[in-house]
């Protein structure tokens, strides 16, 4: 298993060491501890862990919240501890976008699956964010140079595909490409890109 650096946060001291114990057990680096779920979330920001795992009930700022602002944040997958399974319990941390969920009293038996686990889907979750963004770019990419095209044939009098060629052999001969093209043609003819 890979040396994975893990933030825990626990309002139980004892609980900490525990799971501290077991984490360095399973050859991880224990990088940061909270009693509390606001100092979590600092030392998160602070300092970029691969994996923070917080006790569901903590003063200051419980699991939950601190669980949904670094989701939202992406600075790290979260494991929530609980001592509880209530439903509510599960749909909140669902919600917060948390990774894993284990109750306990739990052992390193259960830890090594729901770490791993946890961070396979945040990794899937970055893939997923990374492809949706690349496609935006391709659609926004392809928006500017229609609307490039519309106005060389407007302009100039050409065909679809001739417009096309032109902005293709601009890009080409500038070493810029064909969004760029695309977008100073844009800008010389006062023609607002499309949002």
């Amino acid at each position: 298993m890979t040396k994975r650096r893990i933030i825990i946060a626990d309002d139980e001291p004892l609980m900490r060491l525990d799971l501290q114990e077991m984490l360095e057990n399973l050859g991880h680096e224990v990088v940061g501890q909270a009693g509390d779920g606001r100092v979590a979330l600092e030392l998160a920001r602070e300092l970029r862990p691969d994996l923070v795992i917080l006790d569901i009930k903590m003063p200051e700022l419980d699991g939950v919240s601190a669980s949904r602002m670094l989701t939202e944040e992406r600075v790290a997958p979260v494991l929530l501890l609980t001592a509880y399974s209530d439903r509510e319990f599960v749909e909140g941390a669902r919600d917060a976008g948390v990774m894993g969920y284990i109750v306990k009293p739990f052992g390193e038996a259960q830890l090594v699956p729901a770490i791993e686990v946890a961070l396979a889907r945040f990794q899937e979750l970055r893939t997923i964010e990374k492809e949706l963004g690349d496609t935006r770019e391709v659609l926004q990419t392809r928006k500017i140079v229609e609307r490039a095209k519309g106005v060389l044939m407007d302009t100039q009098g050409l065909k679809e595909a001739e417009a096309f060629r032109r902005i293709q052999k601009l890009s080409m001969n500038s070493r810029k490409s064909m969004r760029e093209v695309a977008e100073a043609i844009l800008l010389t003819h006062g023609v607002e890109q499309p949002t």
